[in-house]
C-alpha cells in the first residue's frame, strides 16, 4: 500500500485531537495528566461541544490546563472549583461544565465545596486525579496518601496515630443523593485508557442531561513525587493504590 493510500481518512486509525494545543506540556514524563487531557479533548470533540464546554481548574498540577485544551476555562482558588462550576452551570445551564482537580484540591482543601456541590446535585462533572500526593508543591502528604507511604511531610511513612487514615472520598460521594455517577478509573494501560474515556463521556452526557453530579476519579501516578521511574510508578500503583482505591463504578444511575 502506497503512503498516499495509507493516509486517506478511511484508513486513519488515530489522529491527534484538534482541541489539543501544540504547547509543550509542563507535566513530568510518565505523568497521567497528559493522557487524561487527551481523553477530555477527544470526548468534547466527539460530542461537538467545542463551543459550549467550560472547564474549571484550580491550583495544582493542572492549573495550566487552559494551555493545552482549546476551550473556555476559568481559574478557581485552591479547592473552590466545584463552587465556581456551580455558578457557571446555574447561570448557563446549556453549557458543558466540568472541573479538573487533584486529590489535595478536591479531597482536602476543597472537601467542603466538593461534598456540598455533590449533595446539591449540581449538573456538573468532576474529573479528579488521585495520585496520593501533593505533586506540584513539593510532594507533601495528601489526604489520599497510603499508610506507610513516604512523602516530604511524612518521611518515615504515613501513620494512623499521627496522620490518620487515607481518605477514600469516592465511596462517600456515592452515598449522596445528588450524585448520579461515581467511578474510579486509571490510564496505565490501553484498556484502562478506553474505560476512562468512556467514563468521562458518560459524566459529560449526564451533565448535559441534568442528571446530577458525576465524579470520575482517575487513580494515577506521580513518579516525581514518589521518586520512581514511570515504569516503576505504574507497577507501584497497581500493587498498592488499587488495593485501597479499587477501579470500577461505585454508582451509576
Amino acid at each position: 500500500m502506497e503512503i498516499n493510500e495509507i493516509i486517506k481518512p478511511q484508513n486513519r486509525v488515530y489522529k491527534r485531537p484538534a482541541l489539543l494545543s501544540d504547547n509543550f506540556m509542563h507535566y513530568c514524563p510518565g505523568c497521567s495528566h497528559g493522557v487524561v487531557h487527551k481523553l477530555i479533548a477527544e470526548v468534547i470533540e466527539e460530542m461537538g461541544a467545542e463551543e459550549y464546554a467550560i472547564g474549571v481548574a484550580p491550583v495544582g498540577c493542572a492549573v495550566f490546563a487552559y494551555n493545552y485544551i482549546d476551550i473556555d476555562w476559568l481559574e478557581a482558588a485552591h479547592g473552590r472549583a466545584p463552587a465556581m462550576a456551580t455558578a457557571v452551570k446555574r447561570l448557563q445551564p446549556d453549557k458543558l461544565v466540568f472541573t479538573y482537580q487533584g486529590d489535595g484540591d478536591f479531597a482536602a482543601i476543597g472537601t467542603c465545596e466538593s461534598i456540598h456541590a455533590c449533595n446539591r446535585a449540581e449538573n456538573i462533572a468532576v474529573i479528579f486525579i488521585n495520585n496520593a500526593i501533593y505533586g506540584m508543591t513539593g510532594g507533601q502528604m495528601a489526604p489520599t496518601t497510603l499508610l506507610g507511604q513516604k512523602t516530604a511531610t511524612c518521611p518515615y511513612g504515613r501513620r494512623v496515630d499521627l496522620n490518620g487514615y487515607p481518605l477514600s472520598i469516592a465511596p462517600l460521594l456515592a452515598q449522596l443523593d445528588g450524585t448520579c455517577y461515581v467511578t474510579r478509573q486509571s490510564v496505565h494501560t490501553p484498556a484502562s485508557v478506553r474505560k476512562a474515556k468512556a467514563a468521562i463521556r458518560r459524566a459529560f452526557d449526564n451533565s448535559m442531561q441534568g442528571k446530577g453530579t458525576s465524579v470520575v476519579e482517575i487513580v494515577s501516578t506521580c513518579n516525581s513525587g514518589w521518586k520512581l521511574s514511570p515504569v516503576e510508578a505504574n507497577a507501584w500503583m497497581e500493587k498498592n493504590m488499587f488495593e485501597k482505591y479499587p477501579l470500577g463504578d461505585l454508582k451509576n444511575e
